[in-house]
């Protein structure tokens, strides 16, 4: 129950951040919008306020071009209070080239004298004037008196109280439907991260249910989203990888049970006997011998056990040398021709001159060795073993053949675990302990290489050992 509450408190906060991030961003975008909605309102009053200024100034540059001594009509259109729109005012003045006043819209010279209105400046575009709490948009433009073009200045208002009006009732309106969608955008984020979250629950579930009875469970990966079902795929092959490990440390677990039970037994066993009546010195001292046997298989095993060990560690240091391939494999082949011979085998080396690999001398013998033992303990007289080396595709394959009874297909798999053997029996009456391949892998992979077999019932077997190629002038690698 303690396991499950800290991933349910991450999903809730997972789930609390990615609502306020879904929830602000909506929000944000609404807001912008909303502004967006407001800036394109603001502007499309400013285009028809400058539309109706500029028809105004439009219709007095006529009158005043066509009609330059109607002086009554054209004071009449300045003087009377016009409605460009509902409950707007517009304000037009009419100067001279001297800048008097000849006409202007009555009280227009309050709000707005005619210094603060600028001049004319041949563009066709308004511009705002704030006086105090109003504000006008006003344009001026030069307009002929008949034949005389410039000869008066047209200056003209919108006032822009009920533009303001408008907009302040449209900012109104907004501010109650940014709350609404505020509070909406936070309830369908949290709905959004619950259901968005529900896959990633399910799979941290999951997880907190693994123990060693149930990794067999694996998740549906076809029922989750595509972008979380390479995760759950992903999970799955975790789950594959431990259970693997787990049955493989299970079997080697009874393995070792197995292989430290025989010798106890037999220690014991012979303790039992050597105990059981008096005996000679010579009976004691073929006692002591045994055990002395016994021990010393037991040493081994344990050693062959640390070794592989400390070859999973990291850590562990090697010291790499530049190794000789050629002289390697004819110093192993003079070290076991006299067993080879005593077992009526020939052994046979081969390996091109000037084929170095780095690699710890130690190490690289003991490999080696133990492929050499293996061989001559499953080739019968009169077969033969055969050491190369060659390099191939930029490695360099350290390869150990017999001509002995091979191994089953169905043993190849597991031939490299520790202390696995394919034939117990056969293996028990040559001392064997089923480690020597799980080292010489170990061995090969601390040297970035890897190692493989072939077999084949009654023609023989051969291991290798890929490794990389010593570089063209590297000769000591530490």
């Amino acid at each position: 129950m303690s396991s499950t509450r800290p991933a349910e408190r991450a999903r809730g906060s997972l789930a609390g951040r990615l609502t306020l991030w879904y929830s602000l961003f909506s929000f944000l975008l609404i807001l912008g919008c909303c502004g967006y909605l407001y800036w394109a309102l603001g502007r499309n009053l400013e285009r028809e306020d400058d539309g109706i200024l500029q028809d105004q100034i439009h219709i007095l540059q006529v009158l005043l071009r066509e009609h330059p001594h109607a002086s009554d009509g054209i004071r009449q259109e300045v003087e009377v209070e016009t409605g460009a729109r509902q409950h707007s005012r517009i304000f037009i003045r009419i100067l001279d080239e001297a800048g008097q006043t000849l006409a202007e819209t009555p009280g227009m010279a309050e709000p707005l004298p005619k210094d603060a209105i600028p001049g004319p400046s041949g563009g066709s575009g308004a511009t705002l004037v704030r006086r105090g709490r109003q504000s006008f948009r006003v344009l001026s433009a030069a307009a002929p008196l008949g034949d005389r073009p410039g000869a008066r200045i047209l200056q003209v208002a919108l006032d822009q109280k009920e533009d303001e009006k408008l907009l302040r009732q449209f900012g109104r309106r907004i501010l109650p439907l940014l709350g609404v969608s505020l509070l909406v955008c936070a309830a369908a984020g949290y709905q959004i991260a619950r259901r968005g979250l529900r896959p990633i629950g399910r799979i941290s579930d999951a997880a907190a249910r693994i123990r060693s009875t149930t990794l067999h469970e694996r998740l549906p990966s076809g029922e989750f989203p595509e972008e979380l079902g390479g995760l759950a795929r992903t999970f799955n092959d975790m789950l594959d990888r431990l259970q693997e490990s787990f049955d493989r440390l299970s079997r080697f677990s009874a393995d070792l049970a197995h292989e430290l039970r025989t010798p106890l037994n037999t220690l014991r066993g012979e303790v039992e006997v050597a105990l059981g009546r008096v005996r000679s010195p010579e009976e004691y001292r073929d006692t002591l011998a045994s055990f002395l046997e016994e021990a010393g298989r037991l040493t081994r095993l344990i050693e062959s056990l640390l070794f592989l060990a400390r070859a999973e560690d990291p850590k562990m240091e090697i010291r790499c040398e530049s190794l000789d391939l050629a002289g390697e494999l004819r110093s192993l082949a003079d070290f076991y021709e006299a067993a080879a011979a005593d077992r009526g085998v020939a052994l046979a080396t081969e390996a091109p001159p000037g084929l170095r690999v780095s690699m710890d001398r130690g190490l690289f013998q003991r490999a080696a060795g133990n492929l050499i033992d293996n061989a001559l303990a499953h080739t019968p007289k009169g077969g033969q073993i055969r050491i190369r080396a060659d390099r191939e595709n930029g490695s360099v394959r350290v390869e150990v053949s017999d001509t002995g009874a091979g191994i089953a297909p169905e043993h190849l798999p597991r031939v490299f675990d520790r202390l696995y053997r394919a034939d117990r029996a056969r293996s028990a009456t040559t001392g064997g302990s089923g480690l020597g391949l799980a080292i010489v892998k170990s061995i090969a992979e601390l040297h970035g290489g890897k190692a493989e077999i072939a077999s084949e019932v009654a023609r023989g077997t051969r291991v290798s050992l890929i490794l990389p190629a010593e570089p063209s002038g590297d000769m000591t690698k530490k």
